[in-house]
């Protein structure tokens, strides 16, 4: 064990796999639901701000999100929660089992296993069907969607309840994203050990300073296993 880390756990689109790779299956979607993806994209932004002023989503989170999606496009909720549903949540997950895993993904997973490592996996979108589709089954300890808990990242909330479904403190887990943003800042929030998968033109001077930063998994492996 690296320290006192005994688990493990990482967000999964741009993450696992990068996200060119899904981008370019995702080209003619974009060119025809531009303005829908546009207003989702702002209503998720709407819903983080509202997060920091320290509200969280209560109820139905597709609810609240479809009716804030809603009123950007000037129409009426009654049928957009079912089309997000559709389009953008189901409709993109087909999409996965032609998506290439960033290289030794399955060797680094694999080994941390061995290692005794408890591993977890917090997305900010569903993530079991993604999974499946990747192959990328059978690894996990724990499985978790940040929507479940009304509370995107890099509100601590999602984190937070990663760290009880684990079983072990915060401070024993490593969170491993690739936006400095929205992981690295919340998993930090919630006293996580944090790693970054960078852009290879990214720069070091982002705080908080995330733990450990790497290109490719061959490093993150050398970090966590030898």
């Amino acid at each position: 064990m690296r320290g006192n880390i005994k688990g493990v756990a990482f967000d999964l689109d741009g993450t696992l796999y990068p996200n060119y790779r899904l981008n370019v299956r995702l080209l003619p979607f974009i060119l025809k639901e531009w303005r829908l993806l546009s207003a989702f994209g702002k209503a998720r932004n709407i819903i983080r701000i509202e997060q920091e002023k320290g509200f969280v989503t209560q109820g139905d989170f597709y609810e609240y999100q479809s009716e804030i999606t809603a009123k950007i496009l000037s129409v009426k909720p009654e049928f957009l929660k079912e089309k997000i549903e559709k389009l953008i949540y189901r409709g993109w997950e087909p999409l996965f089992k032609k998506v290439k895993l960033f290289n030794r993904v399955h060797e680094t997973l694999n080994a941390l296993q061995k290692a005794g490592y408890k591993l977890g996996l917090l997305s900010d979108f569903p993530p079991e069907k993604k999974l499946e589709y990747l192959n990328l089954t059978g690894y996990w300890d724990t499985v978790l969607s940040s929507e479940q808990f009304g509370a995107l990242k890099p509100h601590p909330l999602s984190f937070i309840k990663l760290a009880e479904a684990m079983s072990l403190p915060p401070e024993e887990i490593i969170y491993v994203g690739n936006s400095h943003r929205y992981d690295v800042i919340g998993a930090a929030r919630a006293g996580m050990k944090t790693a970054w998968i960078k852009p290879l033109l990214s720069l070091d001077y982002k705080k908080p300073k995330p733990d450990f930063s790497f290109h490719s998994y061959r490093h993150f492996f050398d970090y966590m296993l030898q």
